[in-house]
């Protein structure tokens, strides 16, 4: 596999968007994640998305990290937060995002973040055990879901 840094707004990225959120809309019965994400998020030094590629150069897993400072939805300065995990359905067991997962944390360290956090749900239980597995402990709800009873929230120190 091929991990490739890309913008946020680039064909293979909106692909894959467009995938992401109908599973989120099967998982949870609803219409998807509706945090407001913009491209600029994701540009370094301020944040990064990456696209893993298969042998037939197909976009097949994603995630991105964007800075957070303190605000009124719970985040604190220095947080760089994870943004838009995905791994196609025939990919997955493969290792894709603990590996996009562990080159986002130490360019969100490089650039100067203190601390990864995330928010995902209930009905994601892969997810929270990639997490969990990784280091992540559950943490104060912050974000664009706080209020929802089925958001977990979780972080991890990005120590050097």
């Amino acid at each position: 596999m091929n991990i490739q840094a890309r913008p946020y707004d680039h064909p293979d990225a909106v692909k894959l968007e467009a995938e992401v959120q109908q599973e989120y809309i099967e998982r949870y019965d609803g219409e998807g994640d509706t945090t407001p994400l913009d491209p600029t998020m994701f540009e370094p030094p301020r944040g990064l998305y990456l696209l893993a590629y298969d042998d037939r150069d197909r976009p097949v897993a994603s995630g991105g990290w964007r800075a957070q400072d303190e605000n009124g939805e719970g985040y604190a300065d220095g947080d760089a937060e994870l943004k838009r995990m995905y791994v196609i359905p025939d990919c997955r067991g493969l290792g894709l995002a603990r590996r996009i997962l562990a080159a986002l944390e130490d360019d969100a360290r490089t650039a100067g973040r203190t601390r990864m956090v995330l928010e995902t749900g209930t009905a994601q239980p892969e997810a929270i055990a990639l997490y969990t597995s990784s280091g992540y402990a559950p943490t104060e709800k912050f974000g664009h879901f706080r209020d929802y009873p089925d958001s977990r929230c979780f972080a991890k120190p990005l120590t050097p």
